[in-house]
């Protein structure tokens, strides 16, 4: 056929007429698509007659692009009916070969065995060894005319394309899919470690944010509030500033040398990363007391000092735990602690600063220590809320009759996760022994999302059982990232 009148008019056409951005759309696909119809028809048994309607078809199955890109296959059909009478075609022959082009519109959806060789021919690449040297030719296509931008893109877009993809006739499920499914593990490990790699920027990124504003944020609260008015945290923080006000020693040398211990104690108890980073913090607030010009002394009012002294020492602190690091080393010290003895993180840090206001109070005064100590309670909420904020999740338990509507309300309208539990209700005390199966609903929301969660089940089931807990960390599943503490 590629001899033929009516092949040698269309393939000169094509070699003639087609601008060069058509760097896949051309001859070469043409001919691959021709070569690849005989190959699949000659083992799946097509007849002579048949056989020359299909590779006719595929010569003019795309030569639409000489007019128009989009709908090019109705503008293929157009062309064949045009060209092909003066070839001797009649019109049912033209008709099978118009039908057999539109076969290969996306998304194929061939229903005879002729529409199934060419659709699978027409995408024969995706099993081959030329897989991408094709489709890169198909990418800069895509590219001239502005249909997509950047290879991220065009890699995304093929693994979604051949995930989507299945061969129809059996010659090309036994000929090409294995080596297709090897091209879409190759793609979507190329992708999946260029995605990682932009992830792992973007982390870095924002955790360095995170940590720039948490030490600008304590820098600011030392030395606008607590310092000038002689008042106290707890913590490592808590030691440098009392020792800053019974020596009177530079209290941003005091916060590096006081730290060190537990920045040492803390490579080994969490990871080298994580010391190096809470290190370079540390200095960073140290700096900033010394070279940056925060307005000294706001307010001598013990209680705005107390309280917003807390509150923007807190929000430092946890902005800095949002970027992965520590301003403060007791957390460590705890840690390291609590594999030793039998007392939890949080008891063994309340007693370390027990004792740090404890020497406060006799050494600079109880009314200072007791403002001092609502200081540290009011950094301590606030580090809470910075760390979790409104995206504190909740874990929501629902025992329904209804649990069907209540399943497909969470997972379609919330776009909630769910866990289902076996179990069984009733055991009411009038009939202990009556009992029906359920399903028992477990989800996680946010503490915005807790009302508007209540209400719908309400709306399907008022006499639905909820209960609620908190839940400290969650991660993973349809959860967004959360901050790495």
């Amino acid at each position: 056929m590629l001899d033929s009148p009516e092949g040698k008019y269309i393939l000169e056409r094509l070699q003639r007429e087609l601008p060069v951005q058509f760097s896949y759309h051309n001859t070469y696909h043409t001919l691959d698509v021709y070569h690849s119809a005989n190959a699949i028809a000659a083992q799946e048994g097509i007849g002579e007659a048949d056989t020359k309607i299909l590779l006719i078809s595929a010569l003019y199955h795309d030569c639409g692009y000489l007019q128009q890109i989009h709908e090019h296959e109705q503008a293929s059909c157009n062309i064949a009916r045009q060209a092909l009478p003066q070839f001797g075609y009649n019109a049912g022959d033209i008709e099978k070969i118009c039908t057999l082009i539109m076969a290969t519109q996306l998304p194929q959806q061939p229903t005879t065995l002729l529409e199934k060789i060419i659709c699978d021919a027409d995408l024969d690449y995706l099993g081959r060894e030329d897989f991408i040297s094709t489709g890169s030719r198909l990418f800069s296509e895509m590219q001239a005319f502005g249909i997509i931008n950047t290879a991220e893109e065009w890699d995304k877009m093929q693994v979604r394309f051949l995930q989507g993809h299945h061969y129809f006739t059996s010659t090309s499920v036994n000929n090409r899919e294995p080596k297709k499914r090897e091209n879409l593990r190759t793609l979507q490990n190329k992708t999946s470690t260029l995605m990682t790699s932009n992830n792992a920027i973007k982390i870095s990124l924002l955790d360095t944010v995170y940590t720039l504003a948490g030490i600008l944020f304590c820098g600011f609260a030392l030395k606008s509030f607590l310092v000038p008015n002689a008042f106290f945290d707890g913590g490592v923080t808590g030691i440098s500033l009392l020792i800053h006000e019974l020596y009177h020693i530079n209290i941003a040398y005091v916060i590096i040398l006081a730290n060190i211990p537990f920045i040492i104690m803390g490579a080994f108890q969490v990871n080298k990363s994580f010391a190096v980073k809470t290190f370079l913090a540390i200095v960073g607030v140290a700096l900033c007391l010394l070279y940056i010009p925060y307005p000294e002394k706001i307010t001598s009012d013990k209680l705005l000092v107390s309280i917003f002294g807390g509150v923007f020492m807190g929000t430092g602190i946890g902005l800095a735990i949002r970027g992965g690091c520590a301003l403060d080393g007791i957390e460590v010290l705890a840690l390291y602690t609590g594999k030793r003895i039998s007392f939890t993180i949080s008891e063994i840090i309340l007693g370390i600063n027990i004792v740090i206001f404890l020497i406060a109070a006799v050494k600079v005064g109880l009314p200072t220590s007791l403002y001092s100590i609502i200081t540290y309670y009011t950094a301590s909420r606030t580090i809470n809320f910075v760390i979790e904020g409104l995206e504190e999740y909740t874990g929501v338990t629902i025992i329904s009759g209804q649990n069907a509507a209540i399943k497909e309300m969470l997972v379609k309208q919330l776009s909630r996760g769910i866990t289902v539990y076996k179990g069984e209700r009733g055991f009411l005390k009038e009939s202990f022994d009556v009992s029906h199966p359920v399903d028992i609903v477990f989800t996680v929301v946010t503490r915005l999302e807790l009302r508007r969660l209540r209400n719908m089940v309400h709306e399907i089931d008022p006499k639905a059982f909820i209960f609620t807990s908190i839940i400290k960390e969650a991660a993973g599943g349809v959860l967004k990232r959360r901050a790495r503490h």
